[in-house]
């Protein structure tokens, strides 16, 4: 497997489960300090004299993305292990 490929499907495997990390950020950090998160509406989370309910809000409900990213994760694993299981067996014979 070429090594421009590779790193090509890897960054897009990578960003496919950019949504997850989103919302285990904003759960930990809402529950670390005490704000009460969810998706129906924004509450106020204010830590340090400043307001992240807003923010926590948008990056919990960003995580509906893994709808959408998380079939094409599983798509790209499938396409790496039959590039890499091609490779080996090239390698082998």
């Amino acid at each position: 497997m070429k090594r421009a490929t590779r790193a090509v499907l890897l960054t897009a495997l990578a960003v496919c489960f950019l949504p997850l990390v989103a919302v285990v950020a904003s759960s930990w950090f809402a529950q670390w300090n005490g704000c009460t998160l969810h998706e129906g509406f924004s509450n106020p989370c204010v830590v340090n004299g400043v307001d992240y309910g807003e923010t926590l809000s948008t990056l919990f409900v960003s995580g509906w993305f893994m709808l959408l990213t998380l079939p094409v994760a599983f798509i790209l694993v499938i396409i790496l292990g039959v590039m890499g299981l091609r490779d080996l067996i090239r390698r082998r014979g």
